[in-house]
């Protein structure tokens, strides 16, 4: 029989230590593309997917790299406010793409005590980031291979540092195509930020095919050899000319302005068609 009158005498009298604390994170994967210059100006830049990573100065994974990522200030802040509060410490980068990915829970995911950690995807073009990203943080190109559909390495480099670590998929729901992933080799990345960001280039990669979002990393006006670039390096393969025309043809509008200079031909520059 329930022994209060009312909902405010209910909380009044509420004894919150009979359940066990836990902490909780919001970590970032920050997702740009951009070029990578030939030594041939003659030849058009190669386009690099790119990853920001947090190098750690304490423990634990002390000189380990990370995500960035932060404790949520639970008497005034939602999941959302801290990824934002992150992203503005790490980079100062406001109002861009910020998308919820997945919650890790792993029991033993942080030595230090039970920490439940929801992360993001954040998209940007990284020409709109100059200098600003904290001393600590660097870029790291990401190259992925697939040595079967059920193994994934990724390398990531970033002039300096060289980081590779392989995770195998698991197949859970089949009418869904569900994964889930299992790190083989890490010896670099911090907690279990391995599998957040094989978890989020899949994300993205799936969410390409159905949704305009690869505009967020792209600048204003581009060729459509620079947009299918990225679509390639995201998608890990190459597409046909004609295949891809008809993917992006709603998506894009042709401007009157033009691409110029650099040993190439001029071209025709594009714009995203905002609906």
């Amino acid at each position: 029989m329930n022994q209060y009158n009312s909902e405010e005498e209910f909380l009044k009298n509420y004894d919150s230590s009979a359940f066990e604390k836990l902490s909780m994170t919001a970590d970032i994967l920050l997702v740009s593309v951009s070029d990578q210059e030939q030594s041939n100006y003659r030849k058009t830049n190669k386009k690099m997917m790119s990853i920001l990573l947090v190098k750690r100065h304490d423990y634990p994974y002390k000189d380990k790299w990370c995500l960035p990522g932060g404790f949520l200030n639970a008497s005034n802040e939602t999941l959302e406010d801290c990824a934002k509060r992150v992203l503005k410490q790490e980079t100062n980068l406001e109002n861009i793409y910020l998308e919820q990915l997945y919650t890790f829970d792993d029991i033993k995911r942080d030595p230090r005590m039970r920490v439940v950690s929801t992360s993001y995807i954040a998209l940007v073009d990284k020409n709109k980031l100059t200098n600003l990203i904290n001393e600590n943080a660097s870029w790291f190109d990401v190259v992925l291979y697939e040595e079967n559909k059920n193994s994934i390495s990724i390398t990531l480099d970033n002039g300096t540092s060289s980081i590779t670590f392989k995770v195998k998929k698991i197949l859970r729901e089949k009418t869904t195509d569900r994964y889930s992933f299992e790190v083989v080799a890490n010896a670099d990345i911090a907690f279990d930020h391995s599998i957040v960001i094989v978890s989020g280039l899949e994300r993205l990669r799936n969410k390409i095919s159905y949704t305009d979002v690869v505009f967020n990393m792209m600048p204003e006006y581009f060729t459509l050899g620079e947009l299918q670039q990225v679509y390639e390096i995201i998608l890990n393969k190459k597409l046909l000319d004609p295949a891809f025309r008809r993917i992006i043809a709603d998506k894009v509008e042709k401007t009157n302005k033009m691409r110029t200079g650099g040993g190439h031909r001029p071209s025709v520059l594009f714009r995203y068609k905002r609906k």
